[in-house]
């Protein structure tokens, strides 16, 4: 077979979404898995509303959506009592909810979208060398007759895993630490138990050295997923559904549970390590998803931050391969991705509400929780965290800060910020106000200007000062002109007479006052500093 732009190495949600994304830019992909066909095992299950937006922007959450049910409360519980109920979609995205979908039918349906853009997982391919040169990376595949097939792409990813045969090849450390005193028992059944079933309403309980979480499946049943400590750590196998139940009747309180498998059955027993690789790229060789960075599943957001990682991988990847941009463009990708990585295991260690407590912890913390829900500041707060809204590139060498950050509220993103899902107008007849992120594009950057207001350019000065300096720059921008449906709206924005150049993952570059155009300038130059045979810009205004 011929080579190819890139290939991806692993077909789970990680490897699959950067494929996706990759064929949406234009390359030509090949996708090679170990394993003999796609898995059926349930594993992760939560999809939050960042990364959901996320395959939207890639024209593939909706179909998730369709097969999956989104959780809008989740109550607390310990002791017997309950002791509150935390709401979920406070902010303000097409996916604000939660959505619980399990990783089997993300991967199906992910497959599907990947073959209706023309290229198919090739199955039962294992990686087992891989070299990278200068122009090329080449690797090697075993085959299920015992023979070996070679190929070479111009850039290989792995998304393999924890066990990354990639990442072993390209000699990067997998740095950390085995979480000790930590286990996680979990399983998927029918519940005969006084909380009746549902949809879009979950279940906390928590006792001394454990936590149990219990979420609807689209399907039917339940996940039943508890944290405890790990007394006997000898016991490596699945659990039985008859421990199973005597764990979750004994830390929800219910001696009469009765708990029936689910079609199929599933149940897992699993201990993590928190580990990081050393650094996510290697000449031609990148690392994603699990092979990247591992932890402990406390909040569940494993899956999401690898799925956020290809989404921040793939225009960055296909801007350098086309020649748009440096190759330097690619180590922000190194930076920001293991700079979130950290951030999560750093914050999981502080999870009280899933992490397993011993007596006084979890008594002390037990008396917080109903004041604290109570609290409408919490509960958003606590919503922004979970839902991965919040998170930012700030420190990333792709932002840059050029006009006032401001004081308290109503000021816009900042640099590295996500650009606010805001309401907003066009000023195109008969068209009314439209979520903001519908107008952005994940094949292009957006230089998004707010319309009217004293001292502010008009979209077409702001286009001719574009269209003259990004001939250095070469990647392709927009201009979009907007006004915000009302003063609400306008103060998720920012101030007007400043500019927001949005990267095509929906994070804002660039935050600069309208008139220096000197800055844009500056900042398109640099992109594309040292990138060979510069391709001719691309603007349009709208």
């Amino acid at each position: 077979m011929p080579g190819v732009d890139v290939c991806v190495v692993g077909a789970g949600p990680v490897g699959l979404t950067l494929a996706i994304a990759l064929r949406r830019l234009g390359l030509d992909v090949r996708v090679v898995d170990r394993a003999p066909a796609a898995k059926h095992e349930a594993r992760a299950l939560v999809v939050w509303p960042r990364a959901a937006e996320a395959l939207e922007s890639l024209g593939v959450a909706g179909v998730l959506v369709r097969h999956g049910v989104e959780l809008s409360e989740v109550t607390i519980h310990a002791g017997g009592r309950r002791l509150g109920a935390l709401s979920t979609g406070w902010h303000r995205s097409a996916h604000s909810r939660p959505l619980n979908i399990e990783q089997h039918d993300i991967e199906r349906l992910l497959c599907a979208e990947l073959a209706r853009l023309g290229t198919e997982v090739e199955w039962d391919s294992e990686v087992t060398d891989v070299k990278v040169h200068d122009a090329r990376a080449e690797f090697t595949l075993a085959r299920p007759d015992g023979s070996a097939a070679s190929g070479t792409a111009a850039w290989i990813v792995g998304c393999d895993g924890t066990g990354s045969m990639v990442r072993d090849r390209l000699g990067i450390p997998f740095q950390g630490r085995r979480r000790t005193g930590l286990q996680v028992v979990q399983g998927n059944a029918h519940a005969d138990w006084p909380y009746g079933r549902h949809p879009g309403h979950g279940h906390i309980f928590l006792a001394p050295r454990r936590s149990l979480l219990v979420f609807p499946l689209p399907g039917g049943g339940f996940r039943f997923f508890c944290f405890r400590d790990d007394p006997d750590p000898t016991p490596t196998g699945p659990p039985t559904l008859d421990e199973l139940r005597d764990l979750v009747a004994d830390t929800a309180r219910l001696p009469r549970l009765r708990l029936s498998p689910t079609e199929p059955p599933w149940l897992n027993r699993a201990r993590f390590g928190d580990r990081v690789a050393a650094r996510l790229r290697l000449g031609r060789g990148l690392l994603a998803g699990d092979a990247a960075h591992a932890w402990a599943p406390v909040g569940g957001h494993g899956m999401n931050v690898g799925m956020l990682g290809a989404h921040n991988l793939a225009w960055k990847l296909a801007a350098v391969h086309r020649g748009e941009a440096d190759t330097r463009l690619l180590d922000t990708y190194d930076t920001e991705q293991r700079a979130l990585a950290l951030r999560y295991i750093r914050e999981m260690r502080c999870n009280f509400m899933e992490l397993p407590l011993p007596p006084l912890g979890h008594r002390v913390f037990s008396a917080t929780v109903p004041p604290a829900l109570a609290l409408r500041g919490f509960q958003r707060r606590l919503d922004l965290q979970l839902s991965d809204l919040g998170r930012n590139h700030r420190p990333s060498a792709l932002s840059w800060q050029r006009a006032p950050a401001g004081l308290g509220r109503g000021r816009g993103p900042r640099a590295g910020d996500r650009m606010p899902d805001a309401l907003v107008s066009t000023g195109h007849p008969g068209t009314g106000p439209v979520r903001l992120h519908t107008l952005l594009r994940y094949d292009t950057w957006t230089l998004v200007l707010l319309a009217g207001g004293p001292g502010v350019p008009d979209a077409r000065a702001v286009r001719d000062a574009v269209l003259e300096r990004c001939a250095r720059g070469p990647v392709p921008v927009r201009v979009l002109s907007v006004t915000p449906a009302d003063a609400a709206e306008a103060r998720l924005l920012g101030r007007p007479g400043e500019l927001r150049l949005v990267r095509p993952d929906g994070y804002v570059g660039l935050v600069a006052p309208a008139r220096r155009t000197a800055a844009l300038d500056a900042y398109l130059t640099a992109l594309g500093q040292a990138a060979p045979a510069p391709m001719s810009p691309s603007v349009s205004a709208e």
